[in-house]
């Protein structure tokens, strides 16, 4: 291990990763990567406990154009990050997501999105009830207006499949990887210096990346500066159906997509199975450590989805956990970047539950920047840090 990298990234986890494979995998860009994570088994990383799934359905360009190619990347992923012969596979499964809407709000909302997703080439439909009804027979639509679906470039896949194969990747292109905890950023002036490890060690570097997750506020502390992100609870729901509606679709080969109600309770395919989550009533910060399930979200969810479809009165709960959002509570939204007075500290935080499908294309942005001092194939300047300093939030209506 060296006493000094060219890039250090606190964060070994998806995010960080991304960053490091872009770096190490760019041609253009010689120097050395050292990536630092704290728990290498990644038990409560954000990455580790997602619902682990990407759509193209937003309403800002940026951001679908963000989702679109992370879709694209994730379809060759298991060629591009081929190791020794060795080809990970995501099982991406391309089912779609399904948006319903019952009020004029969110009619109006879902074509106003629908208006910028066609016109950068998303493969997405507007229904009306009885398509709806056609499509997906289970459904009650008695209440409904219209639907917005992703018919291709939308889905879910392996989240650790996604991190394991940017870390393995990284790895064999020439990016180094320490277990260890940051304790402490040295600064001078207005640049970073280097890093203070648990373990005593001290590195030096030419940039720091903030890839730290839920705890991106901590790490930017130690550099006497502040982000407005902090970890939010959610948690999911694994059940069974004693009369399961798969198969009575008439799109998809029969299968259902993410279906995302107007109550905002939403569930998907998995397995023989359904995962299942809704947005909090309350919705506090929490402590790093804590992780306990609020079960009384399952009772609530559980009435959104009997009230949709009779397949989802009788059901049985078979697994749940809590996983964390690294929450963005100015707009919701990554913030990709470097800070506008300590140029070498760069920003790749806040993706407010968008981490994995966002991954790719923040990666590349970053690395870009890191390389070339500008975003390259797609700017990401608006999703910047210079937004948090303007306190401007940046616009997204698809918030899930």
């Amino acid at each position: 291990m060296r006493d000094s990298y060219d890039v250090v990234i606190i964060g070994g986890a998806v995010i960080g990763s991304t960053v490091a494979y872009f770096l190490t995998a760019n041609a253009d860009f010689d120097g050395s990567v050292l990536i630092i994570e704290r728990d290498p088994t990644f038990a409560q990383a954000s990455t580790s406990l997602s619902s682990s799934s990407i759509r193209n359905q937003f309403s800002n360009p940026i951001n679908v154009r963000i989702g679109q190619y992370g879709t694209q990347f994730i379809r060759d992923f298991a060629d591009v990050m081929e190791v020794d012969g060795e080809k990970p596979d995501l099982g991406f499964h391309e089912g779609g997501y399904l948006f319903l809407a019952s009020s004029d709000e969110q009619v109006q909302i879902l074509r106003e999105n629908h208006e910028v997703q066609k016109s950068l080439g998303a493969d997405v439909v507007l229904w009306g009830t009885d398509q709806i009804k056609v499509a997906f027979p289970h459904l009650r639509v008695d209440d409904l207006q219209l639907a917005s679906y992703g018919q291709s470039g939308e889905g879910w896949f392996s989240n650790t499949g996604l991190m394991n194969g940017f870390r393995k990747k990284a790895r064999a292109q020439g990016a180094d990887y320490l277990v260890d905890g940051v304790v402490e950023i040295t600064r001078v002036d207005d640049r970073i210096t280097g890093v203070v490890l648990k373990s005593g060690q001290v590195i030096s570097c030419g940039t720091l990346v903030n890839a730290s997750g839920p705890r991106a506020a901590k790490t930017a502390a130690m550099a006497g500066l502040s982000v407005p992100v902090e970890p939010r609870k959610r948690s999911l729901f694994v059940f069974d159906c004693a009369k399961t509606p798969e198969g009575t679709a008439t799109v998809n080969n029969g299968h259902l997509p993410l279906m995302i109600d107007p109550s905002g309770s939403f569930c998907r395919p998995e397995g023989k199975f359904f995962l299942a989550g809704t947005v909090p009533e309350d919705d506090p910060a929490v402590d790093w450590d804590d992780f306990e399930v609020r079960h009384e979200e399952f009772e609530r969810l559980w009435m959104d989805l009997a009230e949709r479809s009779e397949a989802f009165e009788a059901i049985k709960l078979v697994n749940f956990w809590a996983g964390h959002y690294a929450f963005n509570t100015l707009d919701h939204n990554v913030i990709a970047g470097p800070h506008h007075e300590v140029a070498n500290f760069i920003f790749a935080n806040g993706f407010s539950g968008h981490g994995l499908q966002q991954s790719p294309a923040v990666g590349r942005g970053v690395s870009e920047w890191i390389t070339y001092g500008q975003f390259r194939s797609l700017d990401l300047t608006p999703i910047g840090y210079d937004r948090i300093v303007r306190n401007e939030p940046f616009l997204e209506k698809a918030v899930i």
